[in-house]
């Protein structure tokens, strides 16, 4: 099985819970991971599975003006593109799972995020939303919050069972 793992990080905090659901997913996937500046806007045709995430801004995935704010609140790396632009340019050769998740503050009703707004584009683009996930931080630039690493890892291992049921699912129809 071949996955990639697509993120937008602005604090470093998204690209942290990237690297362990990264770990989580090899030890049944051949994963490569990359941020959402340097990916690829075609997805290899033998690509089992897609896990894109980034931050939650305003309520969802980022955009030019929101990158731009975390910029001026001192983020590390503004990236050029963003998750939306990401999805909203990406190619499919077939419909492929997609895994979804994002990082925002930790508070007891948060209205919106990225990892929802991100599946619900991929459904647009042909891919097929399998698992969707937040990932919390103490503030803005964070950290994270103790033990988000390991459930990031341990939702990279569990991601098997999504793909394979949707891989079965799309071998019936074809």
């Amino acid at each position: 099985m071949k996955t990639l793992v697509i993120y937008e990080s602005m604090f470093g905090n998204t690209r942290d819970i990237a690297r362990a659901t990264a770990e989580g997913l090899a030890e049944w996937s051949d994963v490569s991971i990359t941020d959402v500046d340097s990916a690829l806007l075609t997805v290899p045709a033998d690509a089992t599975l897609v896990v894109a995430g980034g931050p939650t801004h305003a309520f969802s995935m980022s955009r030019e003006t929101t990158r731009h704010d975390a910029v001026a609140r001192g983020a590390v790396r503004g990236s050029a593109r963003g998750l939306r632009d990401w999805l909203a340019a990406v190619s499919l050769a077939a419909p492929v799972p997609l895994a979804t998740f994002d990082t925002h503050t930790k508070q007891r009703w948060v209205p919106g995020s990225a990892s929802r707004a991100a599946a619900k584009e991929g459904r647009t683009r042909g891919f097929i939303p399998v698992a969707s996930r937040s990932f919390y931080v103490t503030d803005v630039q964070g950290p994270l919050v103790t033990g988000e690493l390991e459930r990031a890892r341990h939702w990279g291992r569990s991601l098997y069972s999504g793909v394979s049921g949707s891989v079965r699912s799309r071998t019936v129809l074809d």
